[in-house]
């Protein structure tokens, strides 16, 4: 434990932006820095939408939890940006997941990279649950989170899960995200699902993408964005769950985004079942 806690503090960075400190941020967080919060500022002066963008996504993450929960799904495995503070306290991903399920309880896994989320993660969430788990990985390493210690004795691998995959934008290689699917189709329980969110500059005006790519590789270099027909087919042979793969505030909108043009988000998102 003390070797992980030395090994996190040496990988926090405080004057690069990371995109989970930058969600949490535009949200209206506590766990960022001022790097942060200047990319905030940056991207919004490009694209005045990066806050609006930010709750969206948080919003339809909320709107996906409640959806499998309501359908029994009462196991979660988030990974990569997934324990915002930007949430209100009570409607933590885990809290929403707690709040539908009628007939159980949740086992929530968040799975995360960035020191200063996990730190904060165990720091508040741990000590006042049994049902959730805050472990250290990284999509890019799917093999390691899988076989995660936590993940394979805390969880019932004979029942349906949940995993969120939050991080798509870590994933520059097409062909290395399509082994991350395949592993996970290979060792979920049947009538599992798999959720995804991915950055896009579809709806970018053509005038504008010189500036937001200068700007994506300065403040986030080797972040990865993708077309609808790219992300489309990352999830082929997937079964696609209503709406299928729609801007985040077109995914069963609750009426909470209101204030959010669809294509402004600068996000996709999909739940799929997994055959």
């Amino acid at each position: 434990m003390r070797q992980r806690a030395i090994r996190n503090l040496a990988k926090l960075e405080l004057t690069q932006a990371r995109v989970t400190r930058i969600l949490d941020a535009a949200a209206g967080g506590k766990n960022h820095f001022t790097a942060d919060r200047d990319a905030v500022r940056r991207y919004d002066l490009a694209a005045p939408v990066t806050t609006t963008a930010a709750r969206a996504v948080l919003r339809f993450l909320c709107r996906v939890v409640r959806h499998l929960a309501v359908r029994g799904v009462d196991q979660f495995v988030i990974v990569g940006s997934g324990v915002p503070s930007g949430l209100p306290a009570g409607r933590q991903l885990h809290d929403v997941a707690r709040k539908a399920l009628l007939d159980s309880v949740p086992r929530v896994v968040y799975v995360e990279n960035d020191p200063m989320v996990l730190a904060g993660a165990r720091a508040t969430i741990e000590p006042v649950t049994d049902l959730v788990r805050v472990v250290e990985g990284d999509l890019r390493e799917i093999d390691a989170v899988l076989d995660d210690r936590v993940l394979q004795t805390f969880l019932d691998w004979d029942r349906p899960m949940a995993l969120l995959l939050l991080s798509a934008y870590s994933l520059n290689d097409d062909e290395y995200f399509h082994y991350v699917i395949k592993r996970i189709r290979q060792v979920v329980p049947e009538r599992s699902y798999l959720s995804l969110v991915q950055t896009t500059f579809d709806a970018i005006p053509p005038e504008l993408l010189p500036a937001i790519h200068d700007l994506l590789a300065m403040t986030l270099p080797g972040h990865a964005v993708r077309t609808r027909e790219e992300v489309k087919a990352l999830l082929e042979g997937l079964v696609l769950v209503e709406p299928g793969l729609v801007w985040v505030p077109d995914w069963r909108p609750d009426g909470s985004d209101d204030a959010c043009d669809p294509g402004a988000s600068g996000t996709y998102g999909a739940v799929a079942r997994v055959p």
